[in-house]
């Protein structure tokens, strides 16, 4: 514990001594690393890209990219500062999501807010989520090219996997938390998702900005945890795949899932109004 201590001290003195701006190049190979039987043999941001990294690749069959470069903020204003230089995020962008985001996934990078432990489920969860992202953009070919309700919700119940796996949570009881939290979202309670705008990147942040972001991103996990429940995981990664050669996000979701969006939708409804009560 006190050699944990010792290096995390260090760590943050380095930190410190870059401005608050971290930089760490990660290389593994997931599909060989050893996985993580807890969250507190992660002392590094390495350790935790690493460990994380094998979960998805061996536990999901979730591809990783091999070589991934992690940033890590100590504030929100080098955060933001840090999306625009690092992430080439847009300045009115890298504003907007300063204000109401601790990271993002970008092709092969990370760009994370973060100061304290690497061991906390809060900032494993991140990522996590931000680690599916990648691997989203990576298996897509580009970011942008899927549903964004469905590229979110996936990373949610990843996350909650990974929290799962390291003995800090389990899926059972996010699914429930928010399936109590739905039941007050305008769009359930007005019986009308509205999947088409839901799935684009402006319109998913529109919607979490208007409607509460805690209760669209739980809202965005329980559909995909219905179509993960359905159709598997392996359906969603194969899903996100189709966007190499095809483009169209609507064919491929009826190709993926065997109904249109809209159909979807309606089961969508149907499901969470029997489960919410």
């Amino acid at each position: 514990m006190r050699a944990r201590l010792l290096v995390l001290a260090f760590t943050l003195a380095v930190a410190g001594c870059a401005g608050g701006r971290t930089v760490v190049p990660v290389s593994m190979d997931p599909t060989t690393q050893p996985m993580p039987q807890s969250a507190y043999e992660f002392v590094t941001p390495e350790q935790a890209v690493r460990g994380i990294a094998a979960i998805l690749a061996r536990d999901l069959g979730l591809p990783v990219p091999q070589q991934v470069t992690v940033y890590v903020y100590a504030s929100r204003r080098i955060f933001e500062e840090g999306l625009v230089q690092d992430g080439q995020v847009s300045r009115l962008r890298a504003a907007e999501l300063s204000d109401f985001a601790a990271g993002i996934g970008k092709r092969r990078q990370l760009l994370l807010h973060h100061k304290g432990a690497v061991w906390t489920a809060d900032w494993l969860r991140l990522v996590a989520h931000e680690l599916t992202h990648v691997s989203q953009i990576e298996i897509a070919g580009g970011e942008g090219r899927a549903e964004q309700w469905l590229a979110e919700g996936m990373a949610e119940w990843t996350a909650f996997h990974v929290l799962e796996r390291l003995r800090l949570d389990t899926l059972l009881r996010r699914r429930a938390t928010a399936m109590q939290a739905v039941r007050r979202h305008p769009a359930v309670v007005s019986a009308r998702l509205d999947l088409e705008t839901l799935g684009t990147p402006g319109g998913f942040t529109n919607r979490h900005l208007r409607d509460g972001s805690q209760a669209t991103y739980q809202l965005a996990f329980l559909l995909a945890d219905r179509l993960i429940e359905r159709e598997g995981y392996d359906a969603l990664v194969e899903y996100f795949g189709a966007f190499r050669t095809r483009g169209g996000r609507r064919a491929n979701f009826r190709t993926a899932f065997g109904q249109s969006l809209a159909e979807f939708e309606q089961e969508a409804l149907a499901y969470l109004a029997t489960t919410v009560r």
